[in-house]
């Protein structure tokens, strides 16, 4: 399904979501260039947040950009499926080779603020993560590795320790609570 018509139809968990929904509706409608990092400005991403089967556990990674551990995902660039950059983002960050979505629809959307930050030896400026986020499911018994170009570790958390980890304020204010609240609302397996 594309992404205009998943926003359309989606329903805000809380006013961020309702305020991020409107302002990602407004920037597609507009034809502005989101799918690719060649607006430098804000482009979309797609993140995972990944349970567990029984739902007591949450994958994160220790990424090395941020200094934090955080939920796994990346840029589009140029997918417009963005359920499967979800899925692509986490085999490739944390090793985890089967990982199956909970639901196919949108889980959860946020605006993210990234500050100006050397990659690969290059700045790029500062500019807005304009990131819709899937419930996806893995078994925590499968292999985990790190990306070391990404992160530094992957781990299985339970959901409290998950958001005790994290030490961006923006994340554990906001963020990664709402995820954990959202996500008591799909049955373990």
């Amino acid at each position: 399904m594309e992404l205009l018509e998943q926003l359309e139809r989606y329903v805000p968990w809380n006013e961020q979501e309702e305020t991020d929904r409107r302002e990602l509706l407004r920037r597609l409608y507009s034809g502005e260039q989101l799918y690719t990092r060649e607006n430098a400005s804000a482009h979309l991403t797609a993140s995972a947040w990944v349970v567990s089967p029984d739902r007591q556990k949450v994958l994160l990674a220790y990424h090395n950009l941020y200094g934090s551990w955080a939920w796994l995902g990346g840029h589009a660039d140029g997918e417009q499926d963005l359920l499967a950059v979800a899925l692509r983002e986490v085999r490739e960050e944390s090793g985890v080779q089967t990982v199956v979505p909970v639901t196919p629809d949108l889980f959860s959307l946020e605006i993210l603020t990234v500050d100006g930050h050397e990659k690969r030896g290059r700045y790029v400026s500062s500019h807005l993560h304009l990131n819709v986020t899937y419930l996806l499911e893995a078994d925590p018994d499968q292999p985990i590795r790190r990306k070391a170009d990404e992160n530094s570790a992957v781990g299985w958390f339970t959901p409290e320790d998950a958001l005790a980890a994290s030490s961006e304020p923006w994340f554990r204010e906001r963020i990664y609570p709402k995820l954990i609240e959202k996500a008591r609302h799909f049955p373990p397996r």
